[in-house]
């Protein structure tokens, strides 16, 4: 497979794309990618999900029992759970964002997609995310997944991210621009 320098440049892009190589070799990936999505989402909710991958002062064996029992709970496939043995093991689950953000990408760029991560101030409805990529598809010219997240700052609108462009039409840059331009 193809990979990007850039991916694997960093620590989280190698283990990302090591993970992508094992789960394309079991045809796992869209299993995978489930079960990453629900640890990304289990980081941003669990204060304590969020210490057991970042504190320095669990060991290797109390990390990856911690981590068993959460993959458990949280019923993730298997080549996942035992990726995050490895990552407890190396000491390593502090780059899980960064993983699983790469892993996303390898797995869209894998099914000819390109990711967008899209920031809005209220949740987005279904029929508004369908609309959304059907927008984005016809400005870049290919299929677009998405990557959503909330900033109640943002007030309105949207920042969406694809590669280093970024598209905001968000209420909050609107007011700076509007204050900055009647400071004269």
């Amino acid at each position: 497979m193809e990979s990007s320098g850039g991916i694997q440049a960093s620590l989280g892009g190698r283990y990302a794309t090591a993970l992508f190589d094992l789960a394309r070799e079991s045809k796992a990936i869209d299993a995978v990618e489930a079960s990453l999505a629900t640890v990304r989402q289990a980081l941003a909710e669990s204060a304590d999900f969020k210490a057991l991958t970042t504190s320095p002062l669990l060991g290797r064996i109390d990390a990856a029992k911690g981590v068993a029992a959460v993959a458990k709970e949280l019923k993730l496939d298997a080549t996942t759970t035992a990726f995050l043995g490895v990552l407890a093991h190396n000491r390593r689950l502090g780059q899980l964002p960064a993983i699983i953000r790469a892993f996303r990408g390898l797995a869209s760029r894998h099914r000819g997609e390109t990711t967008a991560e899209v920031t809005s101030a209220h949740p987005l409805t279904g029929a508004q995310v369908v609309e959304l990529k059907q927008q984005l598809r016809q400005r870049i010219g290919r299929d677009v997944a998405v990557e959503l997240a909330v900033d109640k700052n943002l007030l309105g609108g949207l920042v969406v991210r694809i590669g280093s462009q970024m598209i905001d039409s968000s209420i909050r840059t609107r007011l700076n621009t509007l204050a900055h331009a009647m400071k004269g």
